[in-house]
């Protein structure tokens, strides 16, 4: 093979039909004789359920046995394939990426774990939601696909906790640390708290800043102020605003409380940095 096959369903090229796609392993192990080339999915993410009997798989070039009772996350772009012993039975989950953009709060950092393929074992609370998955999905009940996106919001929080219980302490740490620095540059004009950033975060406002303090060395209130004296220098150096607008952009209210936090921080009010940084 000198391409990898990108497909929606294995051998399929159309867009998928429905808010999520269920069938069980052996339905379309059958018509391939229980062995699938390595390929991807371009805008799908897939959860496999291998309940009785194994097989060998491969993700992203990395061999890996299944045996019963376990659960395979797929995301999207991922290269795997599979080869199953005749007969294992299971089910097939897949979920288009627009899916995952309305069940998944960007800010609570799930994408980031669910993008990292790995085999765990099948817990009952996820066996359970993938059997409601599927007998839903066979349904053509009032408020269908309603059901099936809360169920399929409720299987990647669980496949979710699961990937994140494999992790250390210091990946977790890690994590957290990335996605409040997304955070922090998106709201450090808006004046976040700590507090602020720890409810978006699903922490405590100490947790938060122990984790700070151990990354970096600093508690989470210096790293906000120290985002915002950052962008004022840049603005006081690389620009002609007066400094009223500055404060203004950068989201403070009153000019001259600026300026005292901007001295409290650098030494100096913000008019005499400027005029120290334009000295050749």
């Amino acid at each position: 093979m000198t391409t990898i096959q990108t497909y929606n369903l294995f051998g399929e090229v159309g867009d998928l039909p429905d808010v999520v796609h269920c069938e069980t392993i052996e339905a379309r192990s059958r018509l391939h004789d229980w062995e699938f080339a390595p390929h991807r999915h371009a805008r799908l993410h897939q959860v496999l359920l291998l309940q009785c009997g194994s097989g060998r798989m491969t993700m992203d070039g990395e061999p890996l046995d299944l045996g019963e009772n376990s659960v395979v996350n797929v995301p999207m772009g991922c290269v795997h394939g599979f080869n199953f012993t005749p007969g294992t039975t299971g089910h097939v989950v897949t979920l288009p990426v627009e899916i995952l953009d309305v069940v998944l709060h960007p800010a609570e950092g799930l994408r980031q774990v669910l993008a990292r393929p790995a085999v765990v074992s099948a817990r009952p609370n996820v066996v359970n939601t993938i059997e409601q998955i599927s007998i839903n999905f066979a349904r053509r009940d009032f408020a269908r696909a309603q059901v099936l996106r809360s169920l399929t919001g409720l299987l990647l929080g669980q496949i979710a906790r699961d990937l994140a219980g494999d992790q250390s302490p210091a990946e977790q740490g890690q994590d957290l640390l990335a996605r409040f620095q997304s955070l922090l540059e998106k709201h450090y004009r808006d004046h976040w708290t700590v507090a602020d950033y720890a409810k978006a975060l699903a922490k405590t406002p100490t947790h938060l800043s122990r984790l700070t303090r151990t990354a970096t060395g600093q508690p989470a209130t210096a790293l906000i102020e120290e985002r915002l004296i950052r962008e004022a220098r840049r603005n006081l150096v690389y620009t002609n605003l007066p400094v009223s607008t500055i404060a203004y952009e950068l989201g403070f209210k009153d000019p001259a409380y600026f300026s005292r936090v901007f001295t409290r921080a650098t030494g100096m009010p913000p008019s005499a940095f400027r005029s120290k940084s334009a000295r050749p």
